[in-house]
């Protein structure tokens, strides 16, 4: 049987992997790691834990799923020896620009402290393949677009984007030292049902329902290339089952099992037109009456710090590596969002 640890697997995205591990896999084991922290709502995590253990009791293949920190050494010690995984997805992290800002130690702690304990573990319990998230955001303030994997990514626009490009940077160390196939992902703007409340989409959602007034930055001149959760799960499932091979330059020289990939929509979206979308699948879904009055309840304001005004991901090489191509539109999307939030909060 292959074994596969995920942590934050309370996490939008790992809760999500999971879920189609479960559905399509076949003799696996999955094991979950995630702390739960109070960051957001944390009974949207323990939410999408019932998610998971509803649908692995339906499944032939096993879930464990251990509470704990990722910078906990020890314990991501002992979690290794105990496994001996084959493959390792490490989405566990502090998510969040804004957040950063103000709570930095949170992002050392979990994204630099917390990865070097899962390559550390990855070195002396070698495994096939460790896919680790890392983000759009080391792109920075970019002006070239679309971004693609081969541009200069050496200024980043806040701390959380300085610990992503870290990530990045002890990963080919690694596989460079210990010949640890590492794949790195830039997830580009991922939303979709039961997401994280501090994502726009969400928490313009929550301030709708409240009737308070939502703020659109950059004065409404911001583009993000918005990618539904499902297309993101199935980009990082591909990637998993196929690790890098080392191999040799032109020269000669060593190559590590090593790569970097955008996964993102490739087609971004202007904010105000994403919101407009948003409003009119609230309605639809029952959210909010159709008799609201939206005009009243936005307001521009200017761009934040560690913000950027663009996302767009060049995703041609996973598309000509992998065949992976994203296949949900934003309205379905935010409809699905919708619906689901309606569910989740009556």
């Amino acid at each position: 049987m292959t074994t596969i640890l995920v942590t934050g697997a309370a996490g939008f995205i790992g809760s999500n992997l999971v879920v189609d591990l479960l559905k399509t896999e076949s003799d696996v084991v999955i094991v979950g790691i995630d702390n739960l922290n109070d960051y957001y709502d944390v009974r949207l995590k323990e939410y999408r834990l019932q998610q998971i253990d509803s649908f692995a009791q339906k499944s032939a293949n096993k879930w464990f799923f251990k509470k704990g920190n990722i910078d906990d050494k020890e314990f991501i010690k002992t979690v290794f020896e105990e496994h001996k995984f084959d493959i390792v997805v490490n989405l566990a992290a502090q998510a969040g620009v804004r957040y950063s800002i103000t709570n930095p130690d949170a992002y050392i702690n979990s994204n630099i402290n917390g990865f070097y304990n899962i390559l550390e573990a990855c070195r002396h319990n070698p495994v096939k393949h460790l896919v680790y998230a890392s983000s759009s955001s080391v792109y920075g303030g970019n002006t070239k677009i679309p971004f693609s994997e081969l541009d200069k990514v050496d200024n980043p626009v806040s701390l959380y984007a300085a610990t992503k490009k870290s990530n990045e940077l002890l990963a080919y160390a690694y596989s460079k030292l210990y010949d640890i196939p590492s794949t790195g992902l830039r997830f580009f703007t991922v939303y979709g049902p039961c997401g994280r409340p501090d994502m726009a989409y969400f928490g313009f959602t929550n301030k709708l329902v409240k009737g308070e007034k939502i703020q659109i930055f950059n004065y409404g001149n911001c583009k993000r290339d918005f990618t539904y959760v499902d297309d993101i799960v199935k980009g990082v499932h591909l990637v998993m089952n196929r690790p890098p091979q080392k191999s040799l330059d032109t020269d000669g020289l060593s190559v590590p099992p090593y790569k970097i990939y955008n996964i993102g929509n490739n087609s971004p979206e202007n904010l105000l037109d994403f919101v407009k979308i948003l409003q009119e699948e609230l309605v639809r879904a029952e959210v909010l009456p159709t008799d609201y009055d939206f005009d009243k309840h936005i307001e521009l304001v200017p761009m934040q710090p560690g913000d950027v005004p663009v996302t767009y991901a060049d995703t041609s090489a996973l598309e000509h590596d992998f065949g992976f191509k994203p296949k949900t539109s934003l309205r379905d999307g935010l409809r699905k969002f919708a619906e689901w939030y309606k569910e989740f909060y009556g």
